[in-house]
């Protein structure tokens, strides 16, 4: 069965968060959705096939997540799929041969991998512009652009782009948005109700929470570019499995508690941080110095829980990460965990050097992921790792 909210649009996202039209089940009473473990669905009349007929093209566990995430990011329809990249590639595969698409220049290592290797052989164009400058990604138009793809903030300088700016002029030439949200969650930042078509999550982070389920999420501002997820979704089988979906549908509920003192955690470290004099930069939304910090605030209620800094050199990042002794060394990030992560050897191995060095991923830098430890214990820690 399908499961649909009748919960007012003008609740709260914390309530919402637990409040989401399939908390329990119907049927039963139970007090979590039921995980429907099932390949194919029975059709007692064939003439009349029911809601569900194959778990590819659609499963009750999943369906309960998909509406779950269109509720909280405010958009007509969501989809859930096996990894982040799963989604963002389903996304782009909306763009056909010819087509050219204009998009972040510090994204994701794995979207990079992706645009450069696999897309660019189906003949589909890409340009990397720096979109903190608007004037940048308006030069980039070419008469076969489609498609406009923003990470903000980005990974792993957390770079800030205008939504609402770029979505405005993006509508004036008719292309399609898009948005990977994966740093701020639908709790902290709603691109949908900025006008953008496509808001992408890696589920796995912040969604997840907890560092034991590989999903991805997207979620369609209209019917109609729902549709053409759905169709893809269904064509290339790219499907998040039932028992998935149940995890990611209890780490969501939690979202708002984990976000909350995650944040805190984070603006006292990346303050901390700011005041050493033997840290080269240090990249948080939450600083004021930082460049972005007003258009962030302007279009997100919160800073995030990921913090960026560089150590000044390779050889010092990695004794760093050789002498924490709370904070995973992992590659992810937004678990309940903290989880020092080195983005050119993981996040962004896929960029040459020279690639990632135009784009401030230096060979001293440092990504912090905050989760719920004692943040004092968190700072003692790093101070003993960045001692000479």
């Amino acid at each position: 069965m399908a499961y649909s909210s009748d919960h007012s649009s003008s609740r709260k996202i914390d309530t919402k968060l637990i409040h989401f039209g399939a908390a329990f089940d119907k049927a039963t009473g139970a007090s979590s959705v039921p995980i429907y473990q099932a390949s194919t669905f029975h059709q007692e009349d064939i003439s009349n096939p029911p809601l569900h007929d194959y778990s590819r093209s659609g499963n009750p566990t999943r369906q309960a997540l998909e509406d779950y995430i269109a509720l909280l990011e405010g958009g007509a329809k969501g989809y859930a799929f096996a990894s982040g990249m799963a989604a963002i590639s389903t996304a782009f595969l909306i763009l056909s041969a010819g087509d050219h698409v204009i998009v972040t220049e510090d994204v994701y290592g794995g979207t990079y991998r992706f645009l450069t290797t696999v897309l660019n052989r189906m003949n589909i164009e890409i340009s990397f512009v720096d979109m903190t400058d608007l004037d940048q990604v308006k030069n980039a138009l070419r008469p076969n652009t489609r498609a406009v793809y923003m990470e903000t903030p980005s990974n792993p300088t957390l770079k800030i782009t205008d939504i609402g700016a770029v979505t405005a002029w993006a509508k004036e030439h008719h292309l399609l948005t898009m948005v990977d949200n994966t740093f701020m969650t639908p709790y902290y930042q709603r691109p949908i109700e900025m006008g953008v078509d496509i808001v992408l999550h890696s589920a796995t982070k912040f969604l997840g929470g907890h560092s034991d389920v590989l999903a991805g999420l997207a979620v369609a501002r209209t019917p109609e570019i729902g549709a053409q997820l759905k169709h893809l979704q269904n064509g290339l089988g790219t499907v998040l499995g039932p028992q998935d979906c149940w995890l990611l549908i209890r780490g969501m509920k939690t979202l708002a508690a984990r976000m909350n003192h995650s944040e805190k955690s984070t603006a006292k470290l990346a303050q901390w941080l700011n005041e050493r004099n033997d840290i080269e930069a240090v990249y948080y939304p939450g600083l004021e110095s930082h460049p972005g910090a007003t258009i962030h605030a302007s279009q997100s209620s919160g800073a995030g829980s990921v913090l960026s800094f560089d150590v000044g050199s390779g050889e010092r990042a990695k004794k760093v990460l050789d002498s924490v002794q709370i904070p995973l060394v992992a590659v992810s990030l937004g678990a309940v965990e903290s989880i020092l992560s080195y983005p050119a050897t993981m996040s962004h191995a896929a960029m040459g050097e020279g690639v990632r060095k135009e784009r401030g991923i230096t060979d001293g830098l440092l990504r912090f992921s905050v989760g719920l430890e004692d943040i004092d214990d968190l700072i003692a820690d790093l101070e003993q790792a960045l001692q000479d």
